[in-house]
């Protein structure tokens, strides 16, 4: 580090830590931050995104009165006379039936014009009987109970889903797999939604190692692995994943060179003798909009705005510490809300729990606390949470947003979702 950067360090001013729940909305609401441009994607390509529009149903659903069982469509009271043939899905416009008639029909068939319930295969009993010198099969309904083939019985009515024009999910939504399988159902084929964030890894340090167990030293790089999947579980397309030695040039010339939406930095975040993201920061003429968070761990993290793209696009950095835990408190913090907003998702519910047992917090901060579902609505604390550990995390259900103090036994507290993979 030349003299220069050395005074610029001595000289350099922080900023009050900013309370975390004002950390996280500075990510979110902050005015520059705005939903990336919309783009019409494919169904199989529009998942992770979120819905630009209102997706409004384009067809009734269903479409037709379709026969929601195997069995016979059934016109009148019984019993009936069978006619020949019967009716499957995907089939066409079956006949119409006349009163006292009955025919076979495949669950989703369309119903014939005249049908009034569908009698299911395993109630139906077929038999004969003669009439004018000809033989013809019936049909009777031995069904348990009374009230045996109540008219629209068994019948998916036309409409029953929606309406044509009716509103089926609100823009924000993000594109699950359900959300897919309703969109083809109610007749589309692309989507209108907003463009994922890009977002570049750096991966900060002379001391990591890519292979092997640690020595010498040195350390393995966990974050390079945990954080890529994580982001993109977020909404995020990881562009790119890279080292860069404790450097300030090599610093400054990435921050400087990124084309992605959102850059994601791991250490250098403090003061010590080779963390330089603040001043490259400086140099890269960015303004910072957080700058450290009262939590623990993570709260020497930030949020800054960088200079725009060569296109014009704004750009953002989330610095995260290096110790493993505390760069997941500055995910959850701050990359998670950003990446959100950005992405044009509607902000999620918050899910609240109850505690089984205390929650240990910060006397002063808050805390984001690895905890385990104890039952079906409450979580306990796991150990090995310290800001450098990862085993609790990796049992967690979530972090628990702990206040400043600790959280009582059958405290409501708010549970931030960590992804499973599963």
């Amino acid at each position: 580090m030349t003299v220069a950067h050395t005074a610029a360090r001595a000289g350099a001013t922080r900023r009050t830590a900013a309370d975390w729940e004002e950390a996280r909305s500075a990510a979110r609401d902050h005015r520059a931050v705005r939903p990336l441009p919309v783009v019409h994607r494919d169904l199989g390509a529009a998942l992770g995104h979120a819905l630009a529009e209102p997706l409004a149903a384009l067809t009734d659903l269903p479409s037709f009165d379709t026969s929601a069982m195997d069995g016979w469509a059934v016109a009148g009271p019984g019993p009936w006379r069978l006619r020949d043939g019967g009716v499957l899905a995907g089939g066409g416009h079956p006949e119409p039936l006349s009163d006292g008639t009955a025919v076979p029909i495949a669950t989703g068939a369309p119903l014939p014009a005249g049908a009034s319930a569908v009698l299911r295969r395993e109630h139906g009993e077929t038999g004969e009987y003669a009439a004018h010198a000809e033989h013809a099969a019936t049909l009777s309904d031995r069904s348990p109970g009374a009230g045996r083939t109540v008219p629209g019985r068994d019948i998916r009515p036309r409409g029953q889903e929606c309406r044509a024009g009716e509103l089926l999910l609100p823009a924000g939504t993000t594109v699950t797999p359900a959300v897919l399988g309703l969109a083809a159902a109610a007749g589309y084929d692309r989507l209108p939604v907003h463009r994922r964030p890009t977002v570049e890894l750096l991966v900060l340090g002379d001391e990591l190692l890519d292979s092997g167990p640690p020595h010498d030293g040195r350390v393995r790089d966990a974050l390079g692995p945990l954080l890529p999947p994580w982001l993109r579980d977020r909404g995020a397309r990881v562009t790119e994943r890279r080292r860069v030695s404790d450097d300030f040039g090599l610093l400054r010339a990435a921050l400087r060179d990124s084309a992605a939406d959102v850059v994601v930095t791991t250490g250098s975040t403090a003061a010590g003798p080779v963390d330089f993201l603040h001043e490259a920061l400086a140099e890269a003429g960015a303004r910072l909009l957080v700058d450290s968070v009262a939590v623990r761990p993570g709260h020497p993290m930030l949020l800054a705005e960088l200079p725009p793209a060569a296109d014009g696009r704004p750009r953002r950095l989330v610095g995260l510490p290096g110790n493993p835990l505390a760069a997941v408190a500055g995910t959850a913090t701050l990359a998670v809300p950003l990446l959100g907003r950005l992405g044009g998702h509607a902000d999620p519910e918050p899910l609240r729990m109850t505690a089984a047992t205390a929650l240990p917090g910060h006397p002063r901060d808050t805390r984001l606390l690895p905890v385990r579902r104890a039952h079906r609505h409450a979580v306990a604390p796991l150990p090995f949470d310290g800001p450098a550990m990862l085993r609790g995390l990796a049992l967690a259900d979530g972090l628990a947003v702990v206040p400043p103090g600790g959280a009582p036994a059958g405290t409501d507290v708010e549970i931030l979702d960590v992804p499973s993979g599963r």
